[in-house]
Order: structure tokens, then sequence, then C-alpha cells
């Protein structure tokens, strides 16, 4: 599908357009710079199947290939700031219910582009050469926002000296894991003064013992995927502890019995024990499947550890006793048996249909995804520089947010209030 605006909407809304720009590249020192990012934002908006540079200034009347290769690649301006004052003007627009953690992938050809390797390539589906990216969104039932990036960068560049200074990536960055990208995220973001309401990702991040520690430390509520074959304890398992001989290091106490996978869990309740929820109102209906809410207490190693070490900074010691969550499971009516599960830090008393809307509201970061990457060239650019791919992120960021500002304006969709849309019809969006 070929999202896109026309020209003659682009140039109705250039007033608007220009406000925007002045507000959220304030931090870019010079006013041609300014100016080219302006020219940027309107390449990137307007109809055209290749959002790459050369592609752009050929369909813009003012469009400068060396200008803007210059304004992407080789200017020091500063595209944290700008992505700051981004999220700073669009949290407060889209009040959202939860900030969504994801990663993109972007297929590449050769080795030289930044942080480009041989690794799991979501847009692919399997093995391929690409980059990867860590995005956190802030995500309502009617609009999303990217508020920050992380580029991930794979351990067989952390000591590569020769493609580092060749792509220009900065001495202090290494390799980090996803999970830790995501954190340190929030953590910038907790610096500008934005904290989320709650945290939703997908198996990916739910399934990391550790990501969730890092949410809890943070006093972050969370509601993640995670796989069929994550093993829990029921809520109200208790350790108890082997008999001491007084002889050696006093015994911890275990678990009597051991952690069942999720899977067996949700099974053993029964199809009945589902309730039907309605979660949202989609293209062809109301979106409905069958849940189930129980407490439980999530099993294995590193949680344990984690649990363990939590409660003797804290308390000085540890009983054995792990932290209780809620696990929510679909059930499809027409499936033989459970098909997807959440681990959610909220409150144990938080309704169901709550939940459910708050675990399905990911499908917002599809969306995004979709805007980002095939109306708005987010993985269309061709340069090969740290430098230039986080000012290119950020430039289609900018785009992102100025039309979703138009949309959730009282008159969304009017000839001065460009939106992305379908070129050509699609029946799957």
């Amino acid at each position: 599908m070929l999202w896109g605006v026309d020209a003659f909407e682009v140039n109705r809304a250039r007033a608007k357009l220009a406000l925007f720009v002045a507000d959220v590249f304030a931090s870019v020192p010079r006013k041609d710079q300014r100016a080219k990012g302006d020219c940027y934002l309107r390449g990137l908006m307007l109809d055209g199947r290749r959002k790459s540079i050369q592609a752009m200034a050929e369909r813009l009347p003012d469009g400068n290939e060396q200008n803007l290769q210059q304004f992407v690649n080789q200017s020091t301006w500063d595209p944290v700031l700008v992505r700051r004052r981004i999220a700073e003007r669009m949290v407060p627009q889209i009040g959202p219910d939860a900030w969504a953690v994801d990663d993109v992938s972007f297929p590449k050809d050769g080795k030289m582009s930044v942080a480009v390797a041989p690794q799991y390539c979501g847009a692919l589906g399997k093995q391929a050469n690409c980059q990867v990216a860590v995005s956190v969104h802030a995500v309502s039932d009617t609009a999303s926002c990217p508020l920050q990036w992380r580029l991930f960068v794979p351990e067989e560049w952390a000591h590569d000296a020769g493609r580092r200074k060749k792509a220009g990536i900065p001495q202090e960055v290494g390799h980090r894991e996803k999970w830790r990208l995501a954190l340190d995220t929030f953590d910038e973001l907790a610096g500008w003064g934005l904290v989320p309401p709650v945290v939703v990702a997908d198996a990916g991040y739910g399934q990391n013992a550790d990501f969730r520690a890092g949410l809890s430390e943070r006093g972050i509520g969370y509601a993640v995927a995670v796989r069929s074959d994550m093993t829990v304890h029921p809520h109200d398992a208790r350790p108890t502890a082997p008999a001491w001989s007084g002889n050696g290091r006093k015994p911890q106490p275990r678990y009597r019995h051991k952690p069942s996978p999720v899977s067996a869990l949700a099974m053993s309740h029964g199809r009945a024990a589902f309730r039907e929820v309605t979660w949202r109102q989609g293209s062809r209906g109301p979106m409905r499947s069958h849940f189930l809410a129980v407490r439980v207490r999530p099993a294995g190693v590193r949680a344990r550890r984690l649990a363990q070490a939590a409660a003797t900074a804290e308390h000085g010691h540890w009983d054995g006793v792990l932290p209780e969550v809620t696990l929510l499971t679909e059930w499809p009516e027409d499936a033989q048996q459970p098909t997807d599960y959440w681990l959610t830090s909220l409150p144990a008393g938080t309704p169901l249909p709550e939940l459910v809307r708050l675990t399905k509201i990911r499908w917002r970061i599809e969306h995004d995804y979709r805007e980002l990457k095939h109306g708005l060239g987010l993985d269309h650019f061709e340069g090969r520089s740290w430098a230039g791919w986080h000012h290119h992120v950020t430039l289609v960021t900018a785009a992102h947010a100025f039309l979703t500002e138009q949309r959730l304006a009282p008159k969304a969709d009017t000839a001065d209030s460009p939106s992305t849309r379908p070129s050509t019809p699609s029946k799957t969006c």
C-alpha cells in the first residue's frame, strides 16, 4: 500500500508546517538548516514510492539534492534535542494509555552501513543482513507517536575500529542488548519529565526476567507478552525450607512442586473459565475473544536470582517467595487451545476488559510502522553513517508527528490539514 499527501495538500499546509518546524527544530542553530528541515519534511510527506534524498529533491520545487545530503549526513545539529521537543509536544496531545516498546529492522546490502549485520530481520521474517532499532511509542486507542529510537549495535561492531570510524559511531557507544536499550530509553525520557502510564511489549521483551525486573525497579507497570513455555507457580504456592542440621550453610526455602508452563496452567482451568471480551471496533466489526486472568508467580533461575537480590537489598534477607503478577491468557472460540499469553504487574483488581485493552493496544504500533515505512520512507535512507541514520529517523518522526497533529485537530482531513492516506485503493487497511 502506498501512502502519501499530494502537492496541493502539502502547499496548503505550508504555514502550519512552518510553525511546527520553528518549534520542534528550535534547537537547530541556523535558519538555513531549519529551512532544509522544512524541505525534507515536505519531501517525506509528498506522494511517491521512493523517499531517498535524490528522489525527494526531484519532486520538490525547491529541492536541492546536495543541500539535503549535507543537512542529513554532515550537519552537526543534535537529533536528540529535536526528538525531545517532539515528545514533549506530542505526549499531551495523544494522552497515552501506554508506552509500547518494539524493534524495527531495515534490510541492507553490504557491510558498511552503520550497525548492519546478519541477524533476525522482522521485515523479512528470517535471518538476513539488516539494521535493527529499538523504539518507544506513546500509544492511545486513537493515536500514537514514536518518542525515542536506539540503533542496536551488534557485537561484531563493538571492536571493529575501521568500520566504526567510517560510520562515525561515537566512542562511548558499544554493543548493548535490546532490552537494556529499552530501559535506557525510559531513563532518558524520565529525565525529560515523561513517564509511562504502563509499558506494553511483545514476547521478545516480556519473556526477559531482567527487563521485567528493570521496569519494576523503576516503578513502571507492565503488560507484556510471553511464550507458552514460560513457567510459573500458582499464586498461592509457598516455599518451604528444608530441615537444617545446624551444620554448613542454611538451606534456602524452595517451592515443593515444579513450576508449570503457562499453557498447561491455562488449560487446567478449562474453556468454561474464559470470559468473552470485546476490546475495540475493527474495520470488520467488533474485535472479541475469550480471556482468563489468574495470579501467578513467574519462575526460572533468573527470576529467582533477581527476586532474591531485590529482597536482600531491601530487607536484608529473602524468604523464597517469588513476586506475584497476573497471567492473562487468550483462548479464541475457534482454537483448540489457548493461543496468547501476557504477564502484567498491574494491580490484582484491574478489570479484565482493561487488561485486554492494554495488551491489545500494540496494534497501533503496526499502524505506526506501516505509515513510517510505506508512507514516510523510514527505511529508504541510503546513507551509511551514524549521524545520517539518526538525522533521518528524527526527520521521519517529525513528519509523522506533524501528520498526527493534523489528524487529531478538529477539522482533520480538510484541504489544509493533510494526513497520510492510501494513494491507491487497499483492502488491507
